[in-house]
C-alpha cells in the first residue's frame, strides 16, 4: 500500500494535474468513474509498473522474513551407567550451577570394588613388609653358611696338611667327607643367595607392580564410583526433572529431564530467508527483527553468518532413489544474526518467533568512485528504498500483539 501511494504520487497525480488544469477536465464531469480509465490509464499503468517494480527492488535488495528464532540446544540429564536413583538434588525445575549434583545412583558395587582394590593395596603393602623380612633372613642364612663353609675349609686343610706329613695318621675317608661337606656348604650359600635375590626381586619389580595394578583397579572403580552421582555440566536450568528415588535409569532409553544452558537462545537469531536473497545477503549486513515475545521494540543487528547449504537440497543414500518431486517445499538460506549492541536480546524469551528485516547498504561502493554517476544514484535508490521496509516492520511491531491478542483470539 506504501509503495502505490509512493508511485501513484508521481503518476496518477500528475496526470489527473494534466487533465484538470490544461486540459480543463472535471472529476465527475469529463472524468467519471466510467470514463476514468480512459482517461487515466497512462497514470494508472506507469502506477502500476513502477509499484510493481520498486515492490520488487525493496525485497530483492532488503530482504525480509518471518521464520526467525532464537534457537537453542537444550542439554539431555542422562547417565554414563545403568542403575536404580538413590537420591534427588534438584526438583522439576530449578537453578544449577556447573558441578552440581543433579542426581545420584546407588553405588553400593562401585564401592565394594573400591574398597576391594584399596584392601588389595593394602594386602601388596603387607607383601613388600614380608620381603623386606625375608631378605634380612636370607642375609643371615648366607651369613651362616659362609661361616660354615669357612670352617669345613678349615678343617679340609688342616687335614690335607697332616695328611701332607704323615699319610697314616688321617685316614683318606675323613678327607673325602670333609670336600663334600666343603661342596655341601657351598650348595647352602648359594640357595641362601638365590632366596634373597627373589626377595629382592618381589620388592624392586614384582610387588611394585602389583600395587600399581591394585592402585589403577582403585582408580577405575573411583571413576565408576564418581559417574553415579551425575552433575550438571555447565550453568543453566533444570526443566521437566521426574526422576524420583528408586526408578531405573537407562541411557540408552530416555533421558532423565532437560538442562538449559545459561547462554542458550541468548546470543544469536538464526533466521530462514528465500533462496532468490542468496546473491544478496552477506555478512556484515545490517539488520533489525521485533520479536513477539518483546512486543513494540525493534532491535538492531548484524549479519554475522549466511550458511553456504540449503538444508531442504540435502539426501541419505538408502536402498531407493530420490523423486526430486517429493521436495515439495524449495528451502531458505540460514542466516545468523546477532544483535548490534550487547544486551540487545535481554527479555527475549529463548525459542520465541521473530520477523527480521536485512538492509543492503552500498554506500561503500559509491565512496570508492569506482561506479559511474547513473549507476550512483541508482544505487543510492536502493539504499533509500530501504526506509520503506523498515517502515513496514514497525508496522509489524506495532500491529503484532493486537492481531496476536484480538484477531487471533489470544493465541
Amino acid at each position: 500500500m506504501l509503495e502505490l501511494l509512493f508511485c501513484s504520487l508521481l503518476t496518477i497525480l500528475p496526470d489527473y494535474l494534466y487533465r484538470r488544469y490544461v486540459q480543463g477536465k472535471r472529476i465527475g464531469k469529463e472524468i467519471t468513474l466510467f470514463s476514468m480509465w480512459f482517461e487515466l490509464r497512462w497514470g494508472l499503468i506507469t502506477c502500476l509498473m513502477l509499484t510493481i517494480g520498486l515492490i520488487t527492488v525493496i525485497f530483492y535488495n532488503h530482504p525480509s522474513t518471518s521464520s526467525a528464532t532464537l534457537l537453542f540446544r537444550s542439554v539431555p540429564i542422562v547417565s554414563e551407567t545403568n542403575g536404580r536413583v538413590a537420591e534427588v538434588y534438584v526438583g522439576l525445575t530449578g537453578e544449577v550451577k556447573q558441578g552440581a549434583p543433579i542426581f545420584r545412583l546407588d553405588s553400593s558395587t562401585q564401592e565394594a570394588a573400591a574398597e576391594a582394590a584399596r584392601r588389595k593395596i593394602a594386602e601388596v603393602e603387607a607383601a613388600l613388609v614380608v620381603a623386606r623380612s625375608d631378605v634380612a633372613a636370607a642375609e643371615g642364612r648366607i651369613q651362616e653358611a659362609r661361616s660354615a663353609h669357612q670352617q669345613a675349609m678349615d678343617e679340609l686343610a688342616t687335614k690335607q696338611e697332616i695328611y701332607r706329613r704323615n699319610p697314616g695318621a688321617v685316614a683318606t675317608r675323613d678327607i673325602e667327607t670333609l670336600q663334600v661337606a666343603v661342596q655341601g656348604r657351598q650348595g647352602t650359600i648359594d640357595a641362601a643367595t638365590a632366596a634373597k635375590q627373589a626377595a629382592e626381586a618381589q620388592i624392586s619389580s614384582l610387588l611394585p607392580a602389583q600395587k600399581a595394578s591394585a592402585e589403577a583397579a582403585l582408580a577405575q572403580a573411583e571413576a565408576e564410583l564418581a559417574k553415579s552421582v551425575i552433575r550438571a555440566g555447565v550453568n543453566g536450568r533444570v526443566e521437566q526433572f521426574t526422576l524420583r528415588v528408586g526408578d531405573i535409569v537407562n541411557p540408552f532409553m530416555r533421558p532423565a529431564g532437560v538442562l538449559i544452558p545459561e547462554e542458550a537462545g541468548r546470543q544469536a537469531l538464526i533466521a530462514g530467508f528465500g533462496q532468490i536473497e542468496a546473491q544478496v545477503m552477506k555478512t556484515g549486513m545490517v539488520a533489525e527483527a521485533t520479536c513477539m515475545s518483546k512486543p513494540w521494540t525493534v532491535i538492531p543487528m548484524v549479519v554475522t553468518g549466511v550458511q553456504d547449504y540449503i538444508a531442504a537440497g540435502q539426501f541419505r543414500g538408502g536402498e531407493q532413489l530420490i523423486d526430486l518431486q517429493q521436495v515439495s517445499r524449495p528451502g531458505t538460506i540460514l542466516v545468523f544474526l546477532e544483535p548490534l549492541y550487547t544486551g540487545g536480546l535481554e527479555g527475549v524469551t529463548p525459542g520465541s518467533s521473530c520477523i527480521a528485516n536485512a538492509y543492503t547498504s552500498n554506500h561503500d561502493l559509491i565512496a570508492s568512485g569506482q561506479v559511474g554517476a547513473v549507476r550512483g544514484f541508482a544505487l543510492h535508490a536502493v539504499d533509500a528504498v530501504g526506509l520503506v521496509h523498515a517502515m513496514l516492520l514497525r508496522i509489524q511491531a506495532l500491529v503484532l500483539p493486537i492481531r496476536t491478542l484480538v484477531f487471533s483470539g489470544g493465541h
